[in-house]
């Protein structure tokens, strides 16, 4: 039998959505009045199909159950501990505390570098400080627990503080248990909480709110030739799988968020499909989160107009994941994309 997923299209921002829910032309994306949706594509690995969400009614009794569950997920609002969902897209600062990150390593992983480095990240708004101490650029080896600690820890004491929303990247269960004392507000696990057999456990014991990334191998051979039967959906069913498995676990709170993994095990024609796509993911009930930031599928669509930092890039695509209603996104130039953001709203008021 054929499974479905429902995909929320055709957005409105602004005045615009806000009068199309009163009329009963839209619905709310996650209970945001400032983002709707009319339209819903229904998918399955044979053929897909795009209604007017109110034709969903007419279809048939197992199909609409399921289309009619997936629009509550869709449509229910997301709460988040510290975070405030109705205020998207919120910016996650990019702080790589390492010497060989593939875009900023080295820059600034040492003393007063890396203070000067977060300071500006959050004078320019950054919403969400995500901490690292290992790169997992394609092809890299996986850091020592003491060497990655060693770098990370005096920025997460100074920084340790209630008015900073701190996020951990990092995929050791130790890491996680040694920076717990510094206020940390997320785990942000690049493996998909999967090289740590430990990693589950610790996130049960302290309910702390985590992300899911998608990755398929590891940094160290994700590059070589990924292979999926249908990105899109692949992934998708992984997500599902992995939130039903952390619910048998114990883990049972819904401060979890989706980051789809671009450029995790993803080849150009597999990224563009995940970002074309994006809001597919709204029906699995949870913020999406999204790292494009200067990643090599730029370059490649680019072409000889690529850029070292690739802000024209991150920022086309981060304007395109607003329109999708993407809740999260993690980035390096957070000034840059903030302005764009600002422009994009204030040409929907």
């Amino acid at each position: 039998m054929d499974k479905y997923y429902t995909r929320a299209c055709n957005f409105y921002f602004g005045k615009n959505s806000q009068e199309k829910i009163k009329k009963n032309l839209a619905l709310p994306l996650g209970g945001n009045k400032n983002i709707s949706f009319d339209n819903i594509e229904i998918i399955s690995r044979k053929k897909k199909k795009k209604i007017y969400f109110k034709e969903v009614k007419s279809l048939r009794k197992n199909l609409k159950k399921k289309i009619q569950h997936d629009l509550k997920f869709i449509i229910k609002k997301k709460r988040f501990k510290k975070l405030n969902l109705n205020e998207t897209p919120l910016i996650m600062g990019i702080a790589n505390l390492t010497p060989d990150s593939f875009s900023d390593g080295g820059l600034y992983n040492k003393g007063e570098k890396s203070f000067s480095h977060i300071k500006k990240l959050l004078k320019q708004g950054c919403d969400i400080l995500d901490v690292g101490g290992e790169s997992t650029r394609p092809g890299s080896n996986e850091v020592e627990e003491k060497v990655e600690w060693k770098r990370i820890k005096n920025v997460l004491k100074k920084f340790k503080t209630n008015k900073i929303f701190l996020s951990l990247d990092t995929r050791k269960s130790m890491i996680m248990k040694k920076a717990i004392k510094f206020n940390i507000n997320l785990i942000n696990d690049i493996s998909g909480l999967e090289d740590d057999k430990d990693t589950i456990e610790f996130l049960k014991k302290n309910k702390i709110p985590f992300v899911i990334n998608h990755i398929k191998g590891t940094p160290k051979t994700m590059h070589k030739k990924p292979k999926y039967k249908n990105v899109l959906l692949d992934v998708y069913d992984y997500f599902s799988k992995k939130i039903n498995k952390l619910r048998k676990s114990g883990i049972n709170h819904n401060n979890i968020i989706l980051d789809p993994g671009i450029g995790f095990g993803k080849n150009l024609k597999h990224n563009i499909t995940l970002l074309s796509k994006i809001s597919i993911f709204h029906s699995l009930g949870f913020p999406i989160m999204l790292g494009i930031s200067r990643k090599k599928y730029i370059r490649d669509l680019s072409g000889a107009n690529d850029s070292k930092e690739r802000i024209g890039g991150t920022i086309a695509t981060s304007l395109f994941a607003i329109t999708q209603g993407i809740q999260i996104l993690r980035v390096h130039d957070v000034n840059e994309v903030k302005q764009s953001i600002k422009v994009f709203k204030s040409l929907y008021k």
